[in-house]
């Protein structure tokens, strides 16, 4: 390895999830440890690293974009894939000039070693993430991956089919290991983190241990199904360090389009689930994904579907256009729509989606919430509070990695402007 003032620099960037977002920066930390220079995403680095998504066509699309687009930021640099676009297609990224190394989401964590070695065969495929990209103020951690629900229109069991939980001990060493670097929030992810089961440590058990055995600021979660909404996970809520946001997937407001789908629950289990957190955890945000132009989904099932998350009053909906993923079952359904049909019924759902971020919004005008300050451009400071609305403040000092009061305002840019109360 070169001597400090020389190391190899190896530039990382992620598409897609969370638990992407995780991965990444387990992996940075992982190359720090073994002598790299990590340097920002779009730096002219010796080694640049893209952990791919393959959820839709446009994350396909979007990482073979960023790779060329590294190819030409810096021609001599190496170039390597990993990932669930890497573990599907690894023959169209292998296509890509300059990509030396395309891995698979069970070769991805030992990258160092491969580095070295491309012939190592790695002990472990299941590491837990452990780090955060220096400055960040929010740690991702892994702490289970693997899905087995089938459901017909994802990729994802073909591409994280081993299923696997971090143990709860280590979970908790990892946590104590953020805060001493003064980490002030720690969102966990993964593919299915309602699923997670340790020994007979479940989700409900770990959040528990996470809240009694550390002193962690703030403990956010990644994406739940409703079928994992119970009393007795949704009473840690009065513990004011988790905070109040919960990602709830819908995917259709349409019970025949989520029977198509192959989902587990129907449009009455899901309002349940909702009045059940809303019933317990005051001022908590709601958020949702949704698949628009599912084949064979008709005019009046899109409007079931829009009419439902008009009634959910969501703080926010992520929407996308159904696409198709070979060897899913879906791939393969009838009645595909065309493709001006499914930006039409997206456009209609995203200004949805912007009416009721607006709503939500208004909400909290004139209440004081705490924010954590995450970054300065132009003058502002911009972080988010506990239910996940971005908040702007103008000030000069430096609040980064930062818990304050703040008054909110009035709405601004795509968030709400506000003043830092004295404390």
């Amino acid at each position: 390895m070169k001597n400090k003032e020389s190391r190899t620099t190896v530039a990382l960037d992620s598409l897609g999830c969370k638990l992407n977002q995780a991965e990444i920066q387990s992996l940075a930390r992982k190359l720090e440890a073994a002598g790299y220079k990590v340097v920002a995403s779009d730096a002219q680095a010796d080694i640049f690293i893209l952990n791919t998504c393959t959820v839709t066509h446009v994350a396909d699309r979007k990482s073979r974009h960023l790779l060329r687009q590294a190819r030409r930021r810096n021609p001599k640099a190496r170039l390597i894939a990993v990932g669930c676009y890497a573990h599907r297609a690894p023959a169209d990224l292998e296509k890509i000039e300059g990509v030396e190394l395309v891995l698979s989401n069970d070769l991805k964590a030992d990258l160092p070693d491969l580095l070295k070695d491309p012939t190592l065969q790695p002990p472990d495929p299941f590491p837990p993430a452990r780090s955060r990209t220096a400055g960040r103020t929010r740690a991702f951690l892994k702490i289970q991956d693997g899905c087995h629900n089938f459901c017909a229109y994802c990729i994802v069991p073909y591409v994280r089919s081993s299923e696997y939980c971090v143990p709860a001990d280590d979970v908790l060493t990892l946590i104590n290991d953020f805060l001493a670097e003064g980490c002030q929030e720690v969102v966990l992810t993964g593919t299915e983190i309602g699923d997670y089961q340790n020994g007979e440590v479940n989700l409900t058990g770990l959040i528990s241990r996470i809240l009694s055995a550390t002193t962690l600021p703030r403990l956010r979660l990644s994406s739940l199904q409703p079928c994992h909404i119970s009393t007795g996970l949704v009473e840690l809520w009065r513990d004011a360090h988790l905070c109040p946001h919960f990602h709830l997937s819908l995917q259709s407001g349409s019970d025949a389009v989520l029977k198509r789908m192959k989902r587990r629950y129907t449009t009455s289990d899901y309002k349940k689930a909702v009045e059940l957190i809303r019933s317990m955890v005051p001022d908590v945000a709601i958020t949702t994904d949704v698949i628009v132009g599912f084949p064979g989904e008709t005019d009046s099932e899109f409007k079931e579907s829009l009419d439902f998350c008009r009634a959910m009053q969501f703080a926010r909906i992520h929407v996308f256009p159904f696409s198709p993923r070979p060897g899913t079952a879906a791939a393969t359904m009838p009645n595909p729509l065309p493709d001006s049909v499914k930006k039409e019924r997206s456009n209609q759902m995203l200004a949805l989606s912007m009416q009721s971020v607006i709503a939500f919004h208004e909400r909290f005008i004139g209440k004081t919430l705490d924010v954590l300050w995450e970054q300065q451009s132009g003058g502002f400071w911009s972080g988010l509070t506990g239910n996940y609305v971005k908040v702007y403040v103008k000030s000069s000092k430096t609040l980064a990695n930062r818990i304050t009061p703040v008054r909110l305002v009035k709405l601004y840019r795509d968030g709400i402007l506000g003043n830092i109360q004295r404390t």
